[in-house]
């Protein structure tokens, strides 16, 4: 298996683990590999980067960040939460 094919197989598995807790992938962006600023262990000085855009229910963020953190292909997982559209009440719907 190539690299390309081992990165593609775990992207698989993260979007079947937010699926499996009823989330709802709506993008996934992979950038190439990178070296990590700070290098916690020296086997792993640089990994590829990838972007998994999703809407969860709030609750599950607690158990996927368990779930993920048993893969030991995935080195490290940050989460951010989008802030909710406003509608403009001055803008006419189209």
């Amino acid at each position: 298996m190539t690299k390309e094919e081992g990165i593609k197989d775990t992207i698989d598995k993260i979007s079947a683990e937010i699926t499996a807790l009823g989330g709802k992938v709506e993008t996934v962006q992979k950038m190439d590999r990178r070296q990590f600023m700070r290098v916690a262990d020296r086997k792993f000085s640089s990994g590829f980067y990838v972007n998994v855009i999703f809407e969860s229910d709030p609750s599950a963020m607690a158990q996927l960040r368990s779930r993920l953190s048993l893969n030991e292909e995935i080195f490290r997982v940050l989460f951010s939460t989008a802030a909710a559209e406003v509608k403009d009440s001055k803008k006419p719907n189209l």
